[in-house]
């Protein structure tokens, strides 16, 4: 099965607000997704994304961004990376990650970092096969501005 990651547009901001809301279900977070593919436009200079398509259908994503953290510095940091469950054990998780990893060192970044649900232990056996470091110390917090 052929697959194409690339950079997302504009024209593709209602496809991926639809698998954002897809994710929030599986993730058991839907009440928490607040985007609108008005923002998603409007912000479309700060919402950097990754899509993976078949057939010209988008069927995954991956959103990202550059931060700096003081013990380590320039970093860029994994919002969220998501494949329709039809589409999943083709590479095409592997392919959005690496990609945001390249990203990454294309832009000096000495990490990267991202969460991943404590119950979600198929991901987590993902990203340890990718060489990550999973640790249970930090509490997420959160305030809506």
């Amino acid at each position: 099965m052929d697959f194409n990651i690339r950079k997302a547009n504009p024209t593709d901001f209602n496809d991926i607000h639809k698998l954002i809301q897809e994710f929030a279900t599986f993730i058991k977070n839907p009440e928490k997704v607040m985007i609108t593919p008005e923002q998603m436009l409007r912000d479309q200079d700060h919402f950097k994304c990754l899509v993976a398509t078949y057939e010209e259908k988008i069927v995954g994503f991956a959103t990202y961004f550059i931060c700096y953290y003081s013990w380590t510095g320039k970093a860029i940091y994994l919002d969220d990376l998501y494949v329709v469950e039809k589409y999943r054990g083709l590479g095409m998780g592997n392919k959005l990650f690496d990609e945001v990893i390249k990203i990454g060192r294309d832009e000096s970044c000495y990490k990267m970092k991202w969460q991943v649900s404590k119950w979600n232990k198929k991901a987590q056996e993902f990203y340890i096969d990718k060489g990550a470091t999973i640790e249970d110390v930090e509490i997420n917090c959160d305030l809506l501005l």
